[in-house]
Order: C-alpha cells, then structure tokens, then sequence
C-alpha cells in the first residue's frame, strides 16, 4: 500500500475537500485525486462520497482512517530514529502555535534557537491552541506551543511552561471603570468583548461564571486577542485578557473572590518518538 496514497486519503479526510488537500500537500488536486482512486482501486472500496463539491467519508473511509493515521505515524517515529542515528540536531521540525505566544513568548526561544542549532528548518504553523491540539494528536505537527487545554487529553503529554494571569479589563470612560467596588454579579449585567466561548480561554471565563450561577452578556467574541483588546479599548464591552497585554488604553478592574489565569506550554504526542530537534526546542522553550 504506498504511503503517499495514504496520505493523499489523510488530507483529504481532514480538509473535507481535494483542492485544500492539494494545497497542504503541495500538489494539484488532479494528482491528489489520482492517488486517492488508486487506494480505491487497491482496497476495491470507495472512500469518499462525492455529491456536488462536498466530501464526505464512505463507511469504508472511516474504517481506514484510524489505520492510516497510525501507519503514518509508524513512519514518521521510524525516519525519525534513523536520523537520530547521525547525533546531529539537524533535520525540519515542524511546530504549531498560537498568535499570541507568537508575539509575546517565543521570539526569544527562536532567536536562541537558530543560533545554537542552524541546521534545524523551522516550519511554524500559528492557529488557534485547539487547532494545534487536532493537528497533534492527527500527527501533522511534532510540537505545539499553545495554551493549555483545562482538561487533559489522553494521547497528549503536556508540558507547562509559564503562567499566564488573566484580567479584567475595561476602556478608561466605561461605566465600570469608575465603580469602586465590583463583583462577577455587577460584570455580568454589562455586554462583554471575549475569546470564543469554545476555545481554551474563553471555557476557564465561562467556567468561573458558571460556578457563580451567572450568565455571560458576549456581544462580540474573536479568537484573537490583539482584535479583542482593540474592542475594549474603544468601549466596547468588558473583556479578559493576559496580565502582559495591559497597556495606556484599558484600565485593570479588581473583582473580588475572581482570579483567574491559564497556563501555556508545550504539547506533543504520547505516542510520537520525538526528534533530538524537537527536545532541543523543549530545552529551549523551558530555559526561556
């Protein structure tokens, strides 16, 4: 069964679509769809239902899908203890992180790391930190530098690095900028401006009001925290974001009986035979 065939299968299962299969695989879509029809072929099962430009997995498809993932990441383990063999830290180390700790945490790691190890490519992918947990736990990237999810995932080891206090923030001419004394009851009745309520953050926001028995008022919800503390400068909504991202436009707001923060730290799969590339950036990140 060759290996590229699989892989065509993998993206294509993921992307839900043969173009965007393409893309990630840097081939085009007649060559994706060539290798996908000769599995086909080779196992005489279709693999995916094709009706208009949706794709989806036949009871076939999903049937192979936990198998091919597992034979890709055989593979993958089986290169990697090969190069290992050289001593060297050499080789691509593909990584996945968040917008934000991409500008905030890891410029000086990389700044450090391709100086100590310049025969390392770098291959960064940023999404959001659920994203990267997918894409982890699917064996598409070695290591994610990312929030840390709540709750821990079986098939993922993850490894804490910094904790990241969170805020309550408000524009300086918001109402509550000027109260003195503020609880969660008192938040709650404004419109607030959050990380979606999906993703790792914005669950630990909404844990705490739930805990509290109160209902969240989101008016606007980004995933991006540049974006959001750009809402709530201009008074928009109450919001909360990282200690480290305060600056001349919010005012921090004390709540009484709410501190709240999240951890951020390397994430990679249990099963993974990690490269010396990929230890040396652990290393490097935890020294950061």
């Amino acid at each position: 069964m060759d290996t590229q065939n699989l892989r065509a299968f993998i993206q294509v299962a993921e992307c839900g679509s043969f173009s965007a299969a393409a893309e990630r695989l840097h081939l085009t879509q007649p060559a994706v769809s060539k290798r996908v029809a000769l599995l086909e072929d080779q196992l005489g099962a279709e693999l995916f239902d094709r009706i208009g430009r949706r794709v989806s997995l036949t009871e076939a498809g999903r049937a192979l899908l936990p198998h091919a993932r597992s034979v890709q990441q055989e593979l993958l383990a089986a290169e990697q203890s090969v190069r290992d063999l050289a001593g060297n830290v050499a080789g691509n180390l593909r990584l996945a992180t968040s917008h934000h700790i991409g500008l905030h945490r890891l410029p000086p790691v990389l700044s450090f790391f391709k100086h100590a190890y310049p025969e390392v490519q770098i291959d960064i992918d940023f999404m959001d930190s659920e994203q990267a947990y997918e894409l982890i736990m699917q064996g598409e990237v070695e290591l994610a530098v990312v929030t840390l999810a709540p709750h821990a995932e079986r098939s993922v080891i993850a490894e804490p690095v910094w904790h990241d206090p969170l805020d309550f923030m408000v524009a300086a001419d918001h109402p509550l900028a000027r109260a003195r004394k503020l609880d969660l009851a008192r938040l709650a009745s404004h419109p607030a401006v959050l990380p979606g309520l999906t993703t790792y953050t914005g669950q630990i926001v909404k844990t705490l009001f739930d805990h509290h028995g109160l209902q969240l008022r989101v008016s606007m919800a980004t995933n991006y925290l540049e974006t959001i503390r750009m809402l709530a400068s201009v008074g928009l909504g109450w919001t909360v974001l990282p200690r480290s991202m305060a600056d001349a436009s919010l005012r921090r707001l004390e709540i009484g009986g709410a501190r709240i923060e999240r951890t951020l730290g390397v994430v990679y799969h249990r099963g993974r035979s990690l490269s010396r590339a990929a230890r040396a950036f652990i290393d490097a990140v935890a020294s950061a």
